[in-house]
């Protein structure tokens, strides 16, 4: 059975370096144990060994019995900064990704990151990395700057996604209202499940997903509260006229074809969404190597479900394989 981790995240240290030396709108400082700070609006990411060194994390993997990564750069992600720098830092992260597909191809896949801030930039990049790197798949903030992702101006990016049969793997950003989630850690802990799912419903309420059906959507941590607050969403559709304006069907049936990722450790949460999207729908995910995040945790919860052993098998890395044709 092989173990593929849809779910985590790495800095390439071009990128560091990079950000360090300018220009950019982050700010970089570091800790007692020298690892990098990255500070953004209402939270800061630590950059600890195994975000930033590639041989390191690939003995951590083998140590954990977790076969494959799909590596995913994440917040605060490109679009913060200027859109020209953002066009340079997204193509650096790229190239970088696709240097440790190329050398280490065994352990690591990877998803692309877009200038989301430049979406006509966005289209161009996605196709060079289709087409001259080989990816896949393109991982999606939550929103860029504020500005949802069933805005106007992606359209063409989703249309360009539809013809490339990409997946595209929605993780949060840092929410609008940012402000009241300063304490407590609740921009990570709240906010971003939260952001996800208002990114998702939005997504089906106004059409992206019924008119660029080629998309394979995939959602983190557990698609937020996506199964639980389906029902409410459907209600929405059969009251609101507003609701269906842009859809010919309930929004549970797109969402129901989504992909989930397994970063919500609680078993009982974990099947509660299962019997919402089916088994074949779901990947593991870690969350590896962010604080909250964990490799044992991912294998064990799941490990605990109580589905058929087959099933376990899609989600640890069956589905995964089949969507990135790893």
């Amino acid at each position: 059975m092989k173990i593929i981790d849809f779910h985590n995240h790495f800095y390439p240290p071009e990128y560091l370096e990079s950000i360090q030396t300018g220009p950019s709108n982050i700010k970089v400082t570091f800790d007692a144990d020298n690892n990098p700070l990255l500070h953004y609006p209402g939270d800061y990411n630590v950059v600890v060994r195994g975000h930033r060194d590639i041989e390191y994390r690939a003995e951590v993997l083998a140590k954990a019995g977790v076969d494959k990564q799909v590596l995913t750069f994440t917040t605060p992600g490109t679009h913060v900064e200027s859109p020209k720098r953002s066009v340079e830092l997204a193509r650096l992260v790229n190239d970088s990704f696709a240097k440790i597909m190329n050398e280490r191809g065994a352990r690591f896949s990877a998803l692309a990151t877009l200038p989301l801030n430049d979406p006509e930039a966005s289209v161009a990049e996605m196709e060079r990395v289709f087409n001259e790197l080989r990816f896949k798949g393109i991982m999606l903030h939550s929103n860029v700057n504020g500005i949802a992702l069933s805005d106007q101006r992606f359209w063409p990016l989703y249309k360009k996604a539809h013809e490339l049969n990409a997946v595209l793997y929605i993780h949060p950003s840092f929410p609008v209202g940012v402000e009241a989630m300063t304490d407590y850690w609740l921009m990570p802990l709240i906010g971003f499940p939260f952001d996800t799912t208002l990114a998702a419903a939005k997504l089906v309420f106004s059409g992206v997903v019924e008119k660029y059906p080629g998309i394979r959507w995939v959602l983190g941590h557990l698609g937020g509260a996506i199964p639980y607050l389906a029902e409410r969403l459907d209600r929405g559709y059969f009251a609101f006229e507003e609701c269906r304006a842009n859809i010919s069907n309930p929004p549970s049936k797109y969402l129901k074809e989504f992909y989930y990722d397994s970063v919500n450790f609680d078993v009982k949460a974990l099947e509660f969404a299962i019997n919402f999207a089916g088994a074949d729908h779901f990947v593991a995910g870690s969350d590896y190597p962010h604080k909250i995040g964990s490799l044992e945790m991912m294998v064990g919860s799941i490990e605990k479900l109580d589905i058929p052993e087959d099933a376990k098998t899609r989600i640890y890395g069956e589905n995964a394989a089949r969507l990135l044709e790893l």
